[in-house]
């Protein structure tokens, strides 16, 4: 299965989850949490962030979304978590 960076148009693709979201924390500009402030890789990493972070609440309050857009990303999470190997990702993260 191929994997698609969904940051801002960017398109490039990989063959795995791991190699996308190291593309996506080393490639793209860091986000702040509009909830916290933490600044973190976008993409991946910023939605785990958000939702394992802070309440459903607490970010529908800070981005202003809509119930559809909490499903979506809480649907991607799980579809990433499932085959993501999180190990692999930070420690090539770590280099």
């Amino acid at each position: 299965m191929a994997w698609e960076c969904g940051i801002d148009g960017c398109g490039a693709v990989f063959e795995d989850a791991e190699s996308t979201i190291v593309h996506q924390a080393t490639e793209h500009t860091r986000q702040e949490c509009q909830v916290c402030g933490t600044v973190v890789p976008d993409g991946y990493l910023a939605i785990r962030h958000a939702f394992t972070e802070h309440s459903r609440a607490e970010y529908v309050r800070a981005y202003g979304a809509s119930s559809e857009e909490v499903r979506n990303r809480e649907e991607l999470l799980e579809a990433i978590d499932d085959v993501a190997d999180m190990e692999a990702i930070a420690t090539e993260l770590k280099r």
